[in-house]
């Protein structure tokens, strides 16, 4: 059996990734200015970048919101489109070797899979994820570029603009310490630097991302969270998480790949229907 290459389409970014006899041999990811543009683009620097000709490739999965926009098949490969949601759930198992989980999928938004043995399901989504970030700074600060929104928040103070826990009572609260966030943005004021703001506004979105993925799980009785997408490879998400672990008695999983989980699981929807749709 040749490759099975999945693509992951965004709206401007498309991730792309190469599966062979099960085993995933490389990813990339590309940024255009539309989808199409980028899908195809992609898939060009993919092939040259792994010195493969087009007869080594079996098919091409088209995954994402811009997948719709793939009309015939790529350069003669059979290509066909795979639902978003089952590439998420097969991609979080396949990375994690987790069964019993929910899957979140960071990325513009933000979408929660069910995962078991034998069942994938789309239990939910939030409006808020990278897309929220981006907007939010382009209107405080008027910055848009999501790697420079990181830096600015990797060099904030988010007890400049959040109010604790340890802020409004000296009294024992349950299970939650000092440092649990009360309110996002309860504390703000005109000392708070852009920094600190930026640092406010991604903690914001991380925890609550974190939070209804915590109560997802724990109505799916699973305790595993394998999170996938852009957000969970920056510095911040990870130990963000852990203190939610003790709240919520779940636990946060960042898998090798995550970001190209859902490229993944739809090199793996292909592989397991013969390269076909």
């Amino acid at each position: 059996m040749g490759y099975i290459i999945g693509i992951d389409i965004g709206g401007s970014t498309t991730k792309i990734v190469g599966l062979k006899d099960g085993k995933l041999v490389s990813h990339d990811i590309v940024r255009a200015g539309d989808p199409f543009t980028s899908a195809y683009g992609a898939f060009g620097k993919y092939i040259a970048g792994n010195s493969l000709s087009l007869s080594q490739i079996d098919a091409i999965i088209c995954t994402g919101v811009g997948a719709s926009l793939i009309k015939e098949p790529m350069f003669g490969i059979p290509t066909y489109m795979a639902d978003e949601f089952m590439c998420v759930g097969l991609g979080g198992k396949f990375i994690s070797s987790c069964t019993n989980a929910v899957v979140v999928s960071m990325g513009t938004g933000t979408a929660y899979v069910g995962v078991s043995d034998d069942r994938i399901w789309h239990i939910g989504g939030s409006g808020i994820g990278g897309g929220t970030l981006i907007g939010l700074c382009d209107k405080l600060f008027g910055v848009r570029d999501f790697d420079h929104i990181i830096k600015m928040a990797s060099n904030g103070v988010t007890s400049n603009v959040d109010l604790t826990i340890g802020d409004i009572t000296q009294t024992k609260l349950s299970n939650m310490n000092d440092e649990i966030t009360a309110s996002n943005f309860g504390k703000s004021s005109e000392v708070a630097s852009n920094e600190d703001i930026a640092a406010g506004v991604l903690n914001l979105i991380i925890q609550n991302i974190g939070i209804l993925a915590a109560f997802a799980a724990k109505n799916q009785g699973a305790t595993d969270i394998i999170l996938t997408g852009r957000l969970s490879v920056i510095d911040i998400t990870l130990p963000t998480y852990r203190k939610l672990e003790e709240l919520y008695g779940c636990r946060f999983i960042i898998p090798e790949n995550s970001d190209f989980a859902t490229a993944i699981g739809a090199a793996i929807y292909g592989q397991n229907n013969g390269g076909k749709k």
